[in-house]
């Protein structure tokens, strides 16, 4: 009896298996995957003044950036500045260029751009409604072409009409939002935005797998379907920023009494991957 219930319990599992790998998806190698112990690229924001120019560059524009967005991003440091060992970006509420709100975008692009590895920052998020702060990743060199093709992974993203509740997604042309086909984790982070908090990614040729203070959130697995569902196979790079009002932000409208409004980050890192 033994005996034939092994055999049966065997057989289920080689069935499962099978199973598995006729849908596509990749087995789960979380545990098979090496990150180096010491960041590749980093800063730790142990300066005084604007962004370390080295590192940091800005997006510049008011324009709604595809999500009709209220904010104008500049490079002041009103908007960006380093002080007392964290990163400070601050969405202020006067006018700039035609917009009403006043904001910064950091990007890494061409100073920091990276295929696969560990990303890490710690980072606490302003509260108030129309508030919309992200650590995200975008392509480099865009190969398979414009959004959503190319990818997009956001680390961490908060609205303030939803405290406490963070999002960690991805998007590619089969997956994103616009589709209504997005894959995302919401995970409450009741003092996200009165307590610094560590937001990662761990991306490797498997999965893209997210974590908050090191509790695993999220996971996208490479389907091995091609580009238009696994299109991280390229270089991508850091954006950090504080967006007003949006599609999304300003789902239910802007407190103008919140700002200005500050995201802190402590430090970002990247830990290059080491193999399997």
């Amino acid at each position: 009896m033994k005996s034939g219930r092994a055999a049966i319990c065997l057989l289920a599992l080689l069935l499962l298996a099978c199973a598995g790998h006729a849908t596509g998806q990749l087995p789960t190698q979380q545990a098979a995957w090496r990150f180096a112990d010491v960041p590749a690229w980093q800063d730790e924001f142990d300066y005084q003044g604007k962004p370390d120019r080295a590192k940091w560059g800005y997006d510049i524009g008011g324009d709604g950036w595809g999500n009709h967005e209220l904010q104008y991003y500049g490079k002041r440091k009103a908007n960006a500045y380093v002080e007392k060992g964290v990163l400070n970006i601050v969405a202020r509420r006067q006018r700039r260029k035609g917009s009403d709100f006043t904001s910064a975008r950091l990007v890494s692009k061409g100073k920091g751009d990276f295929l696969y590895g560990r990303f890490e920052a710690r980072a606490k998020l302003p509260p108030g409604v129309g508030t919309w702060p992200a650590i995200w990743l975008l392509p480099t060199d865009w190969a398979y072409g414009g959004w959503p093709r190319s990818g997009e992974i956001d680390m961490m993203e908060h609205v303030g009409y939803d405290p406490g509740r963070v999002h960690v997604s991805v998007h590619t042309q089969a997956y994103n939002h616009i589709a209504g086909t997005q894959k995302t984790s919401v995970t409450p982070v009741p003092d996200a935005t009165s307590q610094f908090h560590r937001y990662r990614i761990d991306w490797t040729p498997d999965a893209i797998r997210g974590y908050i203070d090191d509790a695993p959130v999220f996971e996208f697995r490479n389907e091995g379907s091609g580009a238009d569902a696994w299109p991280f196979d390229r270089r991508f790079h850091w954006l950090l920023n504080v967006a007003v009002g949006g599609d999304w932000g300003g789902k239910q409208g802007v407190d103008a009494a919140a700002f200005p409004a500050t995201m802190q980050v402590d430090y970002v890192r990247v830990y290059p991957l080491l193999g399997n």
